[in-house]
């Protein structure tokens, strides 16, 4: 045979494996990437479900005592020791209605 004939052989060989290292290590990348996207609109999605909990049960009430208590402090209305019983009563019927919750 030719040796000019194995040299191309060679070459083409060589070019062949690298161009298939250099397809495989690119697809890899690509692979990861994705994987991360993904990972990141998960992070994104639980965020936006822990923001909206937040924003529709534990902080509404907080804000609305919040609201009660300022307009308390700032009312120069005398009926001031009622209004505070009134909060008592709401805060003794809320740390009763989970413990009805978890005994069904």
């Amino acid at each position: 045979m030719d040796p000019n004939l194995f040299l191309i052989f060679g070459f083409v060989l060589i070019a062949a494996l690298l161009a298939m290292t250099t397809g495989i290590l690119i697809h890899r990348r690509q692979v990861e990437h994705e994987e991360r996207r993904a990972e990141l609109k998960v992070r994104e999605a639980e965020a936006k479900a822990q923001e909206a909990r937040y924003s529709n049960g534990d902080y509404s009430k907080i804000e609305e005592r919040l609201r009660v208590l300022e307009r308390i402090a700032t009312d120069s209305n005398h009926a001031l020791a009622s209004q505070i019983d009134e909060l008592r009563d709401l805060h003794a019927i809320e740390d009763r209605t989970p413990a009805n919750e978890a005994a069904r």
